[in-house]
């Protein structure tokens, strides 16, 4: 009877199952529809971000500048990675509903009269953000508001943000947005975009038998328009709006825009994104970097075969024919078999750095893995950092267990000290660097700076619960017994020979971390550059796959330069094999400052804040 019941609920377990999973949308946004007026008509409502720039590091709130804003500003709720991010989300006074379109209508009209010193600084501030290209990021339904146009080939790129303006230098040059229009051509002149055409593509729901419409593109385009009637603005062609670069009289600027809707049915909300991320080239390097890096884990991975499978499996049957006294005369890494698992100097420190790494090599995988299957997309903003944060807070555990797991094995006994260390050094320092950044872009008014309240909540985090997780790791591993070594370590050091360059430590641990560079450096191309240029980064396939590639890399290069330093009989491993893959940072740190030099004139005042 018992087995008949359970038959029976297989399939109503199934249906609820399959019910549960066509109510479910990766990465767990669901859509939002919109009705048209007298229909339960809805508002579409247009958010405001900060606005940034690639020629300076210091991002400002929309406020900041003195653009028209919202009578009723309101601000949406922000999760962790968006603060930290530096996002700061608040409403337009750009107002419209759903399929409602909307003609040159005008927001407000500021004034900066000559003599007013407030006016002054306020318009001096705006000549300053057009002339760093600063952008706007606009948002409609948790979309990006993108500008597109055409580059070199005729490729269509999709940018989701547009400049204040524009600047023709006094030299009569004209700077960034500005050689999109032969009118721009005044010496010494700015251009400010204070109108915009903005175009809502929606998906309807009639045919499909769902109600509303479903918003599936938004794009404006930016213009200049001289406005000769402030109450009944035309949008038509005119003059653009010039801000001299040394103002002798009062200047009036008139804010207008314009919304139209289209209907494109062929374009699914699932697929929304798509137009902008297609935008962005850069697949077929992706593929090259990758076969690149293929090519070097085969070549590591055959040198590896064939030192394991054919040298050591050899001169370990030998070695366990022989008699004691014939193997005190063979040499190389036999030779050292009795101080091979010697304790290495500054075991308590060493100790220390592996737990945080493991702590930070689970976070990474977890964090890349989620974000392959689509939870972390750049539809759900400020997940990426929340998840890794809140990761990196739950994972204390692994980090004190094998913090004090190594340390016992080593013949530590200050184990409060290890505890400590391992819960307080590598986080503090980071905090410590995190805190000083942060005063800075406080001084300088950035948005980027962190709210004082954020930072009280992400060390109620460290000390709340990633501290205590750590002791609860090292408990554990310190319960734990030593691990057993496979032989028995002499009493006295064994004497080190002369060793030749490429044997020394620091030649071995500078080449060691070359090949694992070489199997990123493409990678770490794009990344970099879409933190710089403020750019969406959606290719975590690729990234991951790196990932995985990097840690093989890492492993096989430690491996063969560990053999090669015990063939030359030198047991002091234990530093060796962990700063041989830890170099790579240093090259990594290296060409991030090569690359933020070279991506702009201003990369000498940038380097200091990227640190």
């Amino acid at each position: 009877m018992k087995r008949r019941i359970d038959s029976a609920f297989v399939p109503v377990f199934l249906l609820f199952a399959l019910h549960s999973c066509s109510a479910f949308y990766l990465p767990g946004l669901a859509p939002v529809s919109f009705c048209e007026e007298g229909k339960g008509g809805d508002d579409c409502q247009l958010f405001v971000n900060r606005l940034d720039s690639v020629e300076s590091v210091l991002p400002y709130e929309y406020d900041v500048f003195d653009f028209c804003k919202d009578a009723e500003e309101k601000r949406p709720s922000e999760n962790l990675g968006q603060v930290l991010f530096g996002e700061r989300i608040e409403t337009s006074p750009y107002k419209f509903s759903f399929n409602k379109e909307v003609k040159c209508k005008p927001v407000c009209t500021r004034t900066y009269a000559k003599g007013n010193q407030d006016s002054i600084a306020k318009l001096d501030f705006l000549k300053k953000g057009m002339q760093l290209n600063y952008q706007h990021h606009w948002i409609i339904d948790n979309m990006p508001v993108t500008w597109c146009y055409e580059v070199e080939d005729s490729q269509k790129y999709c940018n989701p943000g547009f400049p204040i303006g524009c600047l023709v230098t006094p030299d009569g040059r004209a700077k960034d947005a500005c050689v999109i229009n032969a009118e721009f051509n005044k010496k010494n002149t700015f251009y400010i975009f204070n109108h915009v055409d903005i175009k809502i593509t929606y998906h309807s729901g009639a045919q499909e038998g769902w109600r509303g419409a479903r918003l599936v593109a938004a794009t404006l385009e930016p213009k200049s328009i001289k406005h000769s009637d402030e109450k009944n603005p035309t949008c038509g062609e005119g003059p653009p709006m010039e801000i001299p670069g040394e103002s002798d009289s009062d200047v009036a600027i008139t804010y207008t825009y314009s919304v139209t809707f289209e209907e494109n049915n062929s374009i699914k909300w699932a697929s929304r994104w798509d137009y902008i991320l297609v935008s962005m080239p850069h697949t077929n390097i992706q593929w090259f970097s990758i076969m690149n890096s293929l090519v070097i884990v085969l070549f590591l991975s055959g040198m590896v075969a064939m030192i394991m499978l054919r040298t050591l499996h050899k001169d370990i049957a030998r070695y366990n024919q022989v008699d004691q006294e014939d193997a005190q005369e063979e040499s190389g890494w036999k030779q050292v078999h009795g101080d091979v698992f010697r304790p290495p100097r500054k075991g308590m420190l060493l100790s220390v750095f592996l737990g945080q790494g493991t702590q930070i090599f689970i976070m990474t995988f977890i964090t890349l893995f989620l974000a392959c299957l689509g939870f972390l997309s750049p539809a759900n903003r400020g997940a990426l950092m929340t998840c890794a944060v809140v990761l990196w807070v739950l994972l204390g555990t692994p980090a004190g267990y094998v913090s004090a797991r190594l340390y016992k094995t080593f013949g530590g006994e200050k184990w409060k000290t290890n505890v400590l260390l391992t819960a307080l050094l590598c986080p503090g320092i980071v905090f410590a660097d995190f805190f000083l950044m942060n005063l800075i872009l406080w001084v300088e008014g950035s948005s980027a700076a962190i709210p004082f309240g954020t930072l009280v909540a992400i060390l109620a985090l460290w000390f709340g619960i990633s501290v205590p997780l750590t002791l609860v790791g090292a408990y554990f591993g310190f319960k734990k017994p030593a691990i057993e070594q496979p032989v028995r370590t002499n009493q006295i050091p064994r004497q080190i020979p002369e060793q030749s360059f490429f044997t020394k430590p620091i030649p071995g641990i500078i080449m060691g971390g070359i090949l694992p560079f070489g199997c990123i450096f493409i990678q770490l191309f794009f990344i970099l550059n879409s933190i710089w240029s403020h750019q969406m980064y959606y290719m975590f396939g690729f990234l991951f796959l790196v990932f995985i590639i990097l840690l093989i890399t890492c492993s096989e290069a430690t491996i063969l330069l560990c053999y090669f330093h015990l063939c030359a009989e030198d047991y002091h491993w234990w530093w060796r094999s962990f700063l041989t893959s830890g170099f790579t940072a240093v090259y990594l740190f290296i060409y991030h400052h090569s690359l933020l030099w070279l991506h702009n004139d201003h990369g000498p005042h940038l380097l200091s804040f990227y640190r």
